[in-house]
C-alpha cells in the first residue's frame, strides 16, 4: 500500500483550521476563501499557499468564479465549511433544482463538474450548524442527501460538540459522504448519533435512506482542560472598570446572578464565561447576560458588535471582575496552537477564530473515519 499522503481540497477554508486538524498525513491540493482577512491569515500560517499564479494552492476569491478544470488532479477528500446562513437547499430555493445563489451551490457546481470529468473526490465532508438537520422541516437536509446521491455518494452524519475536545460548547453537524465501499468496521453505534441525527435519518425518503451510513466513531478520551486553563494570566489582560462590571451584573437574570453570588460567598476562585442573549420575559424581548461556570466557554461567534463577544468573569476573594475574551484565547478554544498567526486587529482575529472549525474535531474525524476509509480503499484498489 502506498504511503503517500492523502490529498484534499478545502473550500471556504477560512484560516485553514480543517487543514490543521487533518495534519501532516494530508496534502492540500487546493484551498479557497473569498474573505481577504481570512486569506491573509491562511497564507501567514501556510507558506506553501502562495497565489496559484506563483505556484501555490490557495485561491482567494468567490467560489462561483472557480471552474472544475482549474482544480488539480483528483483529491481524496473535499472539505466544505460553507456559510451557515447560505445553507438553504429547500424552501424558497426549491432545493437544488431551484435558485443557486448561495455559496454552497458554487461549491456543488464544482463537484458536479469534477464528476463529469471522472475526478470527483472520493470522500466529501460538509460541516455546518446543527440546524441543517431540521431546516425547513428537514427538507434542506433531504435535498443535500439527494444531491450527494445523484453524484454516486452514500452519506451519513454525526453531531459533534467541540466541548468533547476543547473547553467550548460548539455543536456542529459533519456530513460524511463517500463513493468508496464502507468497511463494516466503520459502521455501527456512536455517541454522536444524537436524537437529531436519528430523526433526520428516519425522515429521509426510501431511496436516500438506502444510501445512509451509520458512521461508527468512538467517544474521545475525557477532555483534561477547562476554560480557566486556556486564559492569559490576570496581570497580562485589561479588566473592565468597576462600573462596567456592575452593568454586566445588572443584565443578569436572577438565576444567573444567584449562581454568581454563591461563588462570591464561598470565597474561592471561580472562572466563568458570560454572553448576551435576547430573552422574552412577560411578553417583552429583554437583553440578558448569562453566565456559565461549568468550565466551558459558550460557542464563539464572529464579532459583529459587542453582544457577540464573550466576556470572562472571575469571582475571587468576595470580588467580581470582568473582561473581554482575547483573540489568542479564542484561538485556543478552537484548538489552535499559540504559534498560529492571528491578524493583529482583535476584531479580525476573533472573526477568523469564530468562523472556523475546531481543529481537534477534524483530527478525530480523520483518525476515526476518513483515514481508515481511504486506506481501505487503497488496499482494495491494489488487490
Amino acid at each position: 500500500m502506498s504511503r503517500a499522503p492523502f490529498s484534499f481540497y478545502e473550500f471556504f477554508a477560512g484560516g485553514g483550521m480543517a487543514r490543521l486538524g487533518l495534519g501532516e498525513a494530508w496534502t492540500c491540493a487546493f484551498a479557497n476563501d473569498f474573505d481577504p482577512v481570512k486569506a491573509a491569515t491562511y497564507r501567514a500560517n501556510f507558506p506553501d499557499a502562495a497565489a496559484p499564479d506563483l505556484g501555490g494552492h490557495f485561491h482567494e476569491g468567490d467560489v462561483w468564479r472557480l471552474a472544475a478544470d482549474g482544480l488539480p488532479g483528483q483529491a481524496d477528500l473535499a472539505w466544505a465549511s460553507s456559510p451557515c446562513q447560505d445553507f438553504s437547499l429547500a424552501g424558497a430555493r426549491a432545493g437544488l433544482a431551484g435558485g443557486r445563489s448561495g455559496a454552497f451551490f458554487g461549491f456543488w457546481r464544482l463537484i458536479e463538474g469534477l464528476s463529469g470529468e471522472a475526478r470527483a473526490p472520493r470522500v466529501i465532508v460538509i460541516e455546518n450548524v446543527s440546524g441543517l438537520l431540521t431546516s425547513h422541516g428537514g427538507r434542506d437536509f433531504a435535498a443535500l442527501g439527494a444531491a450527494l446521491a445523484a453524484q454516486g455518494y452514500s452519506f451519513g452524519a454525526l453531531e459533534v460538540d467541540a466541548a468533547a475536545f476543547v473547553p467550548q460548547s460548539r455543536p456542529r453537524i459533519f456530513v460524511i459522504a463517500t463513493r468508496e465501499a464502507v468497511p463494516p468496521g466503520l459502521t455501527g453505534a456512536s455517541p454522536f448519533h444524537t436524537r437529531a441525527v436519528k430523526a433526520a435519518a428516519a425522515n429521509l425518503p426510501a431511496d436516500l435512506a438506502a444510501r445512509w451510513v451509520w458512521w461508527r466513531a468512538a467517544a474521545p478520551p475525557p477532555r483534561n482542560t477547562d476554560l480557566a486553563a486556556l486564559l492569559e494570566p490576570d496581570a497580562d489582560v485589561d479588566w473592565h472598570s468597576a462600573a462596567r462590571t456592575a452593568r454586566w451584573l445588572e443584565l443578569m437574570a436572577p438565576l444567573h446572578r444567584a449562581r454568581l453570588e454563591a461563588f462570591r460567598t464561598r470565597g474561592d476562585r471561580a472562572v466563568g464565561a458570560v454572553y448576551r442573549r435576547m430573552r422574552v420575559e412577560e411578553g417583552r424581548r429583554v437583553q440578558r447576560a448569562e453566565a456559565r461556570f461549568d468550565g466551558l466557554a459558550g460557542c464563539l461567534r464572529t464579532p459583529r458588535g459587542g453582544s457577540s463577544r464573550q466576556v470572562i468573569v472571575v469571582v475571587e476573594d468576595g470580588g467580581v471582575r470582568t473582561r473581554l475574551l482575547t483573540a489568542r484565547e479564542a484561538a485556543r478554544l478552537m484548538g489552535l496552537p499559540d504559534s498560529y498567526v492571528l491578524p493583529r486587529a482583535a476584531t479580525a482575529a476573533l472573526h477568523v477564530a469564530g468562523d472556523g472549525v475546531a481543529a481537534p474535531v477534524v483530527r478525530w474525524l480523520a483518525r476515526e473515519i476518513l483515514e481508515p476509509l481511504l486506506a481501505r480503499a487503497a488496499v482494495l484498489a491494489a488487490e
